[in-house]
């Protein structure tokens, strides 16, 4: 048996930080969202908001760190790996933006394939901003947008997340996979 590798997705202030988390209450390997310590180590070398500055450079760290969580994930044989994003979603942000990426990204894509990938669609009741979002509500629906199409572009199912609490999410996530 292999590594079940599980994304969780969608705009920014969806909830899915927040499903993550209560997956790990409940004893799931889950491997968390890296584009906040990007922005933080970012920070701390002088560059006050990396992906506004340099998007290209923000998205080639993050496409490292999540290409190295998608190998890491191997180490859990025979167990479920949740992700709070995937490989696809860097190619969502480029495209939100407007910015063209490297083939080495599509390639990358390509090359890493996960098991189900569910998707949280923007919700207006739980959308809060901080000091590392910097997208507003209707950014948000754009976003979503962008990352319902990348996903379809690499062949994915998108298995949509109902609006609910975080313990009916995460419920309705564990009864699709079976768990």
């Amino acid at each position: 048996m292999k590594t079940k590798k599980i994304v969780i997705t969608g705009g920014p202030g969806t909830g899915k930080s927040s499903i993550i988390e209560h997956l790990i209450n409940r004893g799931f390997t889950c491997l968390e969202e890296i584009s906040r310590q990007v922005t933080i180590t970012a920070k701390k070398e002088g560059i006050d908001q990396l992906f506004l500055t340099n998007p290209l450079l923000f998205s080639e760290r993050l496409l490292k760190g999540r290409l190295n969580q998608f190998t890491d994930a191997n180490a859990y044989v025979n167990e479920t790996v949740f992700f709070d994003r995937g490989i696809p979603d860097v190619l969502a942000y480029m495209d939100f933006i407007g910015d063209n990426y490297p083939q080495h990204f599509v390639d990358v894509c390509k090359d890493t394939i996960y098991d189900a990938v569910f998707i949280l669609k923007p919700w207006k009741a739980i959308y809060t901003k901080d000091q590392e979002r910097y997208e507003n509500f209707e950014q948000a629906l754009t976003i979503h947008k962008h990352l319902v199409n990348t996903y379809m572009n690499y062949n994915y199912t998108l298995i949509d997340v109902p609006f609910d609490t975080v313990e009916n999410r995460t419920n309705f996530i564990l009864k699709v996979l079976g768990i």
